[in-house]
């Protein structure tokens, strides 16, 4: 048995440390074997001594991320542990420098998976990024991110975000209201993302004002969209028209992202997905780029993981 400590220096670094409810550490404890005891300002360590060396060499990385201004959450810590006990270095110091953006109220938003960082940097380094993956892997978030980031840099001067409506022909007529009531349900993911990156008031002023524009495939036909951030969102439900018809509205300095799942495709039968087509249309030209998520890269509650891993092997089988 070995007992190391650590010193922390101030009670809001403690607060900080121990997170909700002691829950970082009871993370550390459970995932490492190790046992905390906090005496005055110091921290003691108890335990097999590569665990209470493991667990040391965490908790001072995450001291040194205060002092750098930046608060490691739970998500952090579990993805530096599951990296701790695959015999790699933590990187939990790595995590502030892929922060996409912090909302208003203070959360970061940032890559947390290498699935995710790939993404990021395939946006930052092309005009064109196709991301194909599963339900909870951050493809919609962190693409509103990145728009909104892009927006408050100055490096677009508007954000679009558009998405098709499958039922776009006479199902959707006989939904009750008027268009906007009828496409809203299919834009509401997009409404959730922006609401929380930018707060109501600002949201719906950039909306009345034309900085931000939500609306159906449709409303893109026939426009060119110069300085923009431009996301499609659930493009496996375009067809190979739509898809043609949206990646030729781009216009000078814009960015358009495609975010898709390919394996949840509602069209009907007799229609290829224009996002499926994508995939083999466009490999090896420069300033576009295909991104593929797996269900390693899932960041939503730790089932959806192993439901989305369930579901590939049933659909195998049945293949």
């Amino acid at each position: 048995m070995k007992v190391a400590q650590v010193k922390v220096d101030n009670f809001s670094n403690i607060l900080l440390l121990f997170g909700r409810k002691d829950e970082n550490l009871r993370l550390i404890e459970n995932s490492l074997g190790v046992e905390f005891v906090l005496r005055d300002n110091s921290l003691k360590i108890r335990g097999e001594e590569r665990d209470v060396d493991r667990a040391k060499r965490l908790i001072e990385e995450f001291l040194s991320q205060l002092h750098e201004g930046f608060i490691p959450d739970k998500r952090d810590l579990e993805l530096a542990l599951k990296r701790i006990k695959e015999g790699k270095n933590s990187h939990l110091e790595e995590y502030s420098s892929q922060v996409v953006i912090t909302t208003p109220r203070g959360k970061k938003i940032r890559p947390y998976t290498e699935g995710q960082k790939k993404y990021v940097e395939a946006v930052k380094k092309n005009d064109v990024v196709f991301v194909i993956g599963p339900a909870g892997t951050g493809k919609t978030y962190l693409a509103v991110a990145m728009a909104v980031a892009s927006l408050e840099k100055g490096e677009v001067a508007r954000i679009i975000l558009t998405r098709p409506t499958v039922e776009a022909g006479e199902k959707l007529g006989f939904l009750p209201g008027g268009l906007e009531e009828k496409v809203e349900p299919y834009l509401r993911p997009l409404y959730d993302a922006l609401y929380e990156m930018l707060l109501a008031n600002r949201f719906h002023s950039f909306m009345e004002q034309g900085i931000i524009e939500v609306a159906p495939l449709a409303y893109m036909r026939g426009r060119t969209l110069n300085e923009a951030f431009i996301i499609l969102d659930e493009a496996q439900n375009t067809t190979h028209e739509q898809m043609k018809m949206f990646l030729t509205r781009l216009g000078f300095g814009s960015k358009v992202v495609i975010t898709g799942d390919i394996t949840q495709i509602d069209l009907p039968s007799h229609k290829t997905s224009g996002l499926v087509e994508a995939q083999s249309l466009f490999k090896g030209i420069r300033g576009i780029q295909i991104v593929y998520l797996t269900r390693k890269d899932v960041v939503r509650h730790r089932l959806v993981q192993e439901i989305v891993k369930a579901y590939e092997s049933y659909e195998k089988k049945d293949g």
